[in-house]
């Protein structure tokens, strides 16, 4: 029998449903849902999750010219279904494919791009007054999980929403989430109002009883005084209507007929914001990820992902729990990623000494500076790409005061499949500008656990950074020990050509030397280990004995380890011919590790093709009149 998800080639098409085929519908779309990102790997309970909602959604407003904002745009995959979409679906994250995420340049029904959590209010909030600035007559929805409410930027905007008394509708999408349960007071309240049969059994009650009253009827639809006292019973201060929103809800968010009504009723509200609560359970409708909506919140794809080697977020995990064990003053503090950083097992052995503060960067930055105020160690476990959300506070309340604080960033360099808003490849240039920051990377996982154990003996801020997925497979020593600050180590020696390396390049790097010498072309190879503070002895009799050097490093051009080696030999007056390997000045889509690697050269065969170009343009020259290429700022 044909599927009815096969017919809906635009979101009108939902309008033309029965309510059992909207009820198939939904069941095809969770068929759809997880065939395919059990393949692809991708966001599968948050968007099993929001399948009713969305058919809501679609059926009640008219989008594009309607504007629907999908707060991290990782449960925007049946949205995606239903615009246009559906024939390329099976490529979603893959090379060349869909985007896990909204994506502006993908649809025009994705009027706002995403990746990160609570911008959507913020964005809806400035569509809604360009629409009034240009007389426009449209609605702007931002759907928004009650996980990414815990940011502080949410609430910025809700509150300047209130102020303005704007047409905007915003749907909390309430499933007690984020990636792991929502921690925080304003969650607790949800919880009670979710879990309250106090509300609905008084609301029913009251209403039952008006309704039978004479002109009951009309008292109750009248009676907004009565009803927001049966809220108060349960939620003593409204914030909503304190904010300037109408509140309606909760809605159960399975319920497409009731979903719809909440929003057809927020749709006629002109003169305030309205919130629409709704209800759902993420990982709906299928057993697994209902059961564990923690474990399927991200899958990884099908294929295989790294050599065999323990991941990186293993290994710092572990470390952590040798160290918490070892050190009282060490903490660890994570922004609602203490799945992703692999910090379950360390906060069930020490439940007071990992801490969750929510989807909050900025408060987990400032709130570690105060930590390490009163003499801790803390460190902040938090993904390359999120920790940019907190640069002020990384420069004025860690850095500038000098405060002791480690910063652990997961998913540095070339992330993947998750794409532009995800790849890690800034953190190198935006740490290393920052007075008393220290900067380091490690070439595998060994040097990881090293590098966590050196992080907590240093008196500074110091940042490591290490990539996604497994490392090279090295063994772990079994005794931690302190690492030199700020030195590299030579770790294979040749008279022709340098390559300075940092982090996971290193490993690729000692491959192309090995490839190299093969050339009769005898490369030495440094492991950076610190791009800040450099180690410039070593990078400066290495590159004056070879007169070549190439900087290899997965981060962008600009301000990364290849400027350092700039100003290093531009300080000491060395001469070389540098070529510089990194990513371009641009934002890198998604797609696997190892393809991405490739088209940067960042892998063993790209190193060793530059590096031989290198060789070849300089003519088997020692060191003579400079000749650079690539970018080195």
């Amino acid at each position: 029998m044909a599927r009815i998800l096969d017919t809906i080639h635009k979101p009108a098409d939902l309008r033309e449903l029965r309510t059992d085929e909207l009820q198939q519908l939904a069941r095809e779309v969770r068929e759809e849902l997880i065939s395919t990102v059990t393949s692809t790997g991708g966001h599968l309970a948050s968007n099993l999750g929001v399948v009713e909602l969305t058919m809501a959604l679609h059926r009640v407003f008219d989008s594009p010219e309607d504007k629907l904002i999908w707060d991290v745009g990782h449960q925007s995959y049946v949205h995606k279904l239903f615009t246009g979409r559906r024939e390329k679906f099976r490529t979603l994250r893959q090379y060349g494919g869909l985007s896990g995420f909204t994506d502006m340049s993908e649809s025009p029904h994705d009027p706002f791009g995403a990746g990160h959590a609570s911008t959507s209010v913020s964005a809806a909030v400035g569509m809604a007054e360009a629409r009034d600035l240009k007389k426009g007559n449209y609605d702007v929805v931002a759907i928004i999980g009650d996980g990414a409410l815990t940011g502080g930027m949410a609430f910025e905007a809700l509150n300047h929403a209130g102020h303005l008394g704007i047409k905007l509708i915003v749907v909390l999408n309430d499933n007690g989430m984020s990636i792991s349960p929502t921690v925080g007071a304003l969650s607790n309240g949800f919880n009670k109002l979710r879990l309250s049969r106090r509300f609905r059994r008084a609301k029913a009650g009251a209403k039952h009883a008006i309704s039978h009253a004479p002109l009951g009827k009309q008292v109750w639809q009248l009676g907004t005084v009565i009803k927001d006292g049966l809220k108060r019973l349960v939620i003593p201060s409204m914030l909503w209507e304190e904010l300037g929103f109408i509140y309606l809800g909760p809605v159960d968010g399975h319920d497409i007929s009731a979903v719809e009504v909440a929003l057809q009723q927020a749709q006629r509200s002109n003169d305030k914001p309205v919130l629409v609560h709704v209800v759902t359970v993420k990982g709906k409708g299928y057993h697994p990820a209902e059961k564990d909506a923690v474990g399927f919140h991200g899958i990884p794809p099908s294929r295989e992902n790294g050599n065999g080697g323990l991941t990186y977020s293993a290994v710092f995990s572990e470390t952590m729990r040798r160290l918490l064990r070892d050190d009282p003053r060490v903490v660890v503090v994570t922004a609602a990623m203490g799945e992703g950083n692999h910090l379950t097992e360390a906060h069930r052995e020490f439940p007071e000494r990992v801490i969750d503060v929510g989807i909050c960067e900025q408060h987990a930055v400032t709130f570690s500076a105060g930590l390490a105020a009163q003499g801790l160690v803390p460190v902040v476990a938090v993904y390359s790409t999120f920790l940019q959300r907190a640069f002020d506070q990384l420069v004025h309340d860690v850095c500038l005061q000098d405060l002791h604080v480690v910063f652990a960033l997961d998913r540095a360099g070339i992330v993947g499949d998750d794409g532009k808003t995800h790849q890690g490849t800034f953190d190198l240039s935006y740490l290393s500008l920052v007075p008393n920051m220290m900067v380091s990377a490690p070439k595998d996982e060994n040097e990881l656990q090293h590098l966590l154990f050196t992080a907590t003996r240093v008196a500074h801020p110091i940042a490591i950074r290490y990539p996604r997925g497994r490392g090279p497979g090295f063994a772990l020593e079994s005794e931690l020990k302190e690492l030199p600050a700020g030195k590299s180590e030579l770790l294979h020696s040749g008279d022709d050509i340098s390559i300075l390396a940092v982090g996971a390049t290193v490993v690729p790097a000692l491959k192309a030397a090995e490839k190299l010498s093969a050339s009769g072309i005898q490369a030495a190879v440094v492991n950076c280990r610190f791009v800040k503070p450099l180690d410039s002895e070593l990078v400066c009799e290495t590159a004056e004995r070879t007169g070549r050097v190439l900087v290899v490093e997965e981060n962008v051009a600009a301000g990364g380890l290849g400027s350092a080696v700039s100003m290093a030999l531009h300080a000491n007056s060395v001469k070389a011919d540098i070529t510089y390997v990194n990513v371009p000045d641009e934002f890198v889509e998604h797609g696997p590790q190892s393809v991405l690697r490739a088209r940067y050269c960042l892998d063993e065969d790209g190193i060793k093709r530059k590096a031989m170009e290198l060789f070849e343009e300089t003519g088997g020259r020692k060191a003579g009149s400079p000749l650079s290429t690539g970018h080195p700022l």
